[in-house]
């Protein structure tokens, strides 16, 4: 027989697992008490009025003390792997040996303990006798039934622990993303905001300045909280406001925003740089496009279970193909990041407005890190 493989799962029984056993059994104690108090026919003589009892209750302790092992030979001889005729054949070798043990103590117990045969009767079966006579087989009958369950034990626990393996790898697999697709946005972000400052080195010397300490500090924010997924609200503001400064300086004066917060969703989880592509966004195709003074609205409110970011502007609408709007890399990460994060629980539209310009709705499911610790609590 080959040896288990490395792999090979051994599922431990739990303290809840083993008093359902002893409880099992010592059902079967009370039915077999019953059935023997009952019984008629007088084959033997008990040694003492409570022997029947006293006997059925032993012959389940044996049982209960056998369960265990046998389990564990169910689980390690498991007939769905390789060398199924070799382990079907171990476990039936082992099954008739237990089985023969069982019967010879129980035979032992009954005749020689508990009971003694009639005057007139001879002595009782011998091993040979009882192993040629098959009458090991009631015996052999409650052995396959404890493998069987062992079987169906271990089978479930395996499934459980494949599929625990397969929810783990699926949240590795999500958070290997969301970091590749974070990563292809801050460098997205650092080459729009230095070709921002290379438009003003001759124009405005001082203003250029201005805005590479602006982007030192971005960076170092980035870097500090990079490995962060959610962040809340007031430091996604915190962080397009050091961006916005930068726009401002870029623009000279032809920019202005305006900013509508709605109170008590400082602490609203929202996804790191969730804001920055969205404003961008509306910079590059409105603001940048058009000679007269840009103008965007950013807004943040709740609506019911969810919280709704918008942001706005005054551009020409963006170009469209084949009835959908092109969107960039910037758009493109966030949309994918909002899907890996929440799924179904969010969408982000990207729609003209009425007066002009385009508009920029995040729908994303409220919740807080009290809420988060609650939950896990």
């Amino acid at each position: 027989m080959d040896p288990s493989p490395p792999s090979f799962e051994r599922f431990a029984l739990k303290r809840v697992e083993y008093l359902l056993i002893v409880a099992f059994w010592t059902f079967f104690a009370l039915l077999w008490s019953a059935n023997a108090l009952l019984s008629t026919s007088g084959r033997a003589i008990p040694l003492f009025p409570a022997a029947p009892v006293v006997l059925a209750f032993v012959a389940a302790a044996i049982w209960a003390i056998l369960t265990p092992p046998l389990f564990h030979v169910a689980g390690r001889f498991s007939i769905d792997r390789d060398h199924r005729g070799a382990r079907m054949l171990a476990l039936l070798v082992i099954a008739v040996l237990v089985a023969f043990f069982v019967d010879a103590l129980l035979a032992y117990l009954r005749y020689d303990v508990f009971f003694e045969r009639p005057a007139g009767r001879g002595p009782p079966p011998g091993f040979v006798q009882r192993l040629g006579r098959l009458w090991f087989i009631n015996q052999l009958i409650i052995v396959g039934a404890i493998l069987a369950a062992g079987f169906a034990r271990h089978y479930f626990h395996r499934y459980q622990a494949r599929r625990e393996e397969a929810i783990l790898l699926q949240a590795q697999l999500a958070d290997a993303r969301l970091a590749m697709l974070r990563s292809q946005l801050d460098p997205h972000f650092l080459f729009n905001t230095l070709h921002a400052v290379s438009a003003l080195v001759e124009r405005d010397p001082r203003g250029v300045r201005r805005m590479i300490a602006r982007l030192s500090e971005l960076l170092r924010s980035t870097l500090e909280g990079g490995g962060e997924q959610e962040v809340p609200l007031r430091e996604e503001l915190r962080f397009l406001d050091g961006y916005l400064d930068i726009m401002r300086v870029r623009f000279q004066g032809r920019l202005t925003i305006g900013m509508q917060v709605e109170p008590g969703l400082d602490e609203a989880l929202v996804p790191n740089l969730v804001l920055q592509p969205l404003v961008e966004n509306a910079i590059r195709h409105g603001t940048a496009k058009s000679d007269a003074e840009g103008h965007i609205a950013i807004a943040a409110r709740r609506d019911g279970t969810a919280i709704v970011l918008a942001v706005e502007d005054n551009g020409p609408a963006a170009l469209a193909t084949a009835g959908q709007i092109v969107e960039g890399i910037g758009l493109r990460n966030t949309r994918e990041r909002l899907t890996q994060l929440y799924g179904a629980a969010q969408h982000l539209i990207l729609e003209p407005r009425a007066g002009g310009g385009m508009r920029a709705e995040v729908r994303l499911p409220f919740h807080t890190r009290a809420d988060l610790r609650a939950v896990a609590v």
